[in-house]
């Protein structure tokens, strides 16, 4: 196999919003005519036959892998593989994936739907998950100047250092001792 776009998710249709980032990589395949695979591990969920069917009908379709439900063991391996990972959906309560591809110092884009933004930080991409175009854009702009993707996958590596289980803990037992301050008033 050749270099690959990611995007780890359950495959769940509309939300995960599947069907807009394959179309997004059709657009790509298309202007650019790199010969890029698309890997899209996840268990199957609600809708997934409307992803799979959409990906069967591309000219793309030998293009697209689905690798169903990945060990964990193995989800650093294909973030470290990958040349992009893209997190095109409509909605994250948090966005985990984002970081983990930072940490396997990939370069990430992101939509700019719910906690994505903040999550990712001020030096990923973002689109407008509604706008195939738009994704399209932002996987070109990163993947043809191999410098931006260095600096975006730098950038990436040090923001998510700013994100561990030791801070994590150290701010919610911030919240409390102040919740036991103003209680004990």
């Amino acid at each position: 196999a050749g270099p690959y776009l990611l995007y780890l998710s359950r495959l769940e249709h509309p939300g995960k919003n599947h069907v807009n980032l394959i179309k997004a990589f059709e657009l790509f395949r298309a202007q650019t005519d790199k010969e890029y695979y698309l890997v899209l591990p996840g268990p199957d969920k609600e809708r997934a036959e409307e992803i799979h069917a959409v990906a069967e009908a591309s000219l793309y379709a030998s293009s697209i892998k689905f690798l169903g439900f990945v060990d964990d063991q193995d989800v650093s391996d294909l973030y470290r593989g990958a040349a992009l990972f893209v997190l095109p959906s409509f909605f994250e309560g948090f966005g985990l994936p984002v970081l983990e591809a930072m940490a396997c110092k990939v370069p990430v884009i992101t939509s700019d739907a719910a906690s994505l933004p903040e999550v990712s930080g001020p030096f990923t991409p973002h689109f407008d998950p509604k706008d195939p175009v738009a994704m399209k854009d932002a996987i070109v702009e990163v993947l043809a100047d191999d410098d931006k993707r260095e600096i975006i996958a730098e950038k990436g590596l040090e923001w998510a250092q700013n994100f561990t289980w030791e801070k994590t803990v150290e701010k919610t037992l911030d919240i409390f001792r102040k919740i036991g301050k103003e209680g004990a008033k």
